[in-house]
């Protein structure tokens, strides 16, 4: 059951039959990294890389999943950020250079869950780098309660990311282990007060069995008890593609979806190139992956609303 205020957010963030297809532009040190590979990388770069990235993707998106300085800001003054999509926006800013057990949550500076509902936004996405028997899990867990209770006093979605990794620095995990972990991640946080978990796909990348993807997609599906959609984790476009289509037979309510669809366009030699590569490359993928999204589980038969007489009277405001 949801919220009022929480619907409408979901409903903003999605399509008119409940389907997430949500364009992820929200990347900044990764993707200022990569830029600075061709040129120079400088803060007005970066905004013209999302620029075109929204201008000609986010018409055939359901929502835009975007950062504070570099999107949401110049984006609303600009005018390339698109006042009738969904917006997501995250609160954390991450390390890459740590190990993924030292990525503890750091905020964006200056920067909150109440904030994002100032701003107009639909919904928040927290990321944390979590494995269910290391130290930092009671912590991670709890500061994931923490936020959800911050959104739901806020009438804000709170859309989780948990990124699962191998407590042991010396190994990476198994393929098992992978599967284990994203399963027990999404069990764990689904009962936590989240609105909508982001989830790795469960097959470990070595596993190429598609009976194994089916399989490890059903046991995903059961232990969630919230809507779930898959991330792209910096996977190439066809496999993303494969991998959708089967989260979505699964229960899987849609994806949101960053490198996988726009990845080439960091390498063109030029702004009219990036441009026309995202025109005749990118734009065709998010329209397949909305035809793909339209056959997943709509994430109102999850989080339904029932509204009974009365019910403005119990209806609190903000404080």
């Amino acid at each position: 059951m949801t919220t009022l205020g929480k619907a409408r957010a979901l409903a903003a963030c999605s399509t008119p039959a409940g389907h997430f297809n949500i364009l992820a532009i929200d990347h900044r040190g990764n993707l200022q990294e990569a830029l600075a590979k061709h040129g120079p990388a400088d803060d007005d770069a970066i905004i013209a890389f999302k620029r075109d990235v929204v201008s000609l993707l986010a018409p055939e998106a359901s929502a835009v999943l975007i950062d504070p300085q570099y999107g949401i800001a110049p984006g609303t003054q600009h005018g390339w950020l698109p006042a009738h999509l969904g917006l997501l926006a995250p609160l954390e800013v991450t390390d890459y250079t740590l190990h993924p057990g030292q990525r503890a949550f750091r905020p964006i500076p200056d920067w909150s869950a109440s904030k994002i509902r100032r701003v107009g936004g639909s919904g928040v996405k927290l990321l944390l780098y979590y494995h269910p028997q290391a130290p930092t899990a009671p912590a991670q867990r709890a500061l994931a309660a923490s936020i959800a209770r911050e959104c739901a006093r806020l009438d804000l979605p709170l859309f989780l990311e948990p990124i699962v990794y191998s407590p042991d620095a010396s190994r990476p995990l198994s393929p098992s282990g992978h599967r284990e972990a994203v399963i027990a991640a999404a069990a764990e946080f689904s009962a936590a007060g989240i609105d909508v978990l982001k989830s790795q796909f469960p097959a470990d990348a070595s596993v190429t069995d598609e009976r194994e993807w089916r399989a490890a997609l059903r046991e995903l599906d059961a232990v969630c008890t919230v809507p779930w959609t898959l991330l792209s984790a910096g996977v190439g476009y066809s496999v993303f593609r494969q991998q959708a289509a089967l989260a979505c037979e699964a229960g899987a309510s849609g994806v949101i979806v960053g490198r996988a669809v726009w990845n080439e366009a960091v390498d063109a030699p030029s702004p009219e190139a990036r441009r026309d590569l995202l025109r005749g490359l990118s734009v065709p993928r998010v329209r397949e992956l909305a035809a793909i999204c339209a056959s997943g589980r709509p994430w109102r038969e999850r989080t339904p609303l029932s509204l009974s007489p009365g019910w403005m009277a119990r209806y609190d405001g903000l404080d």
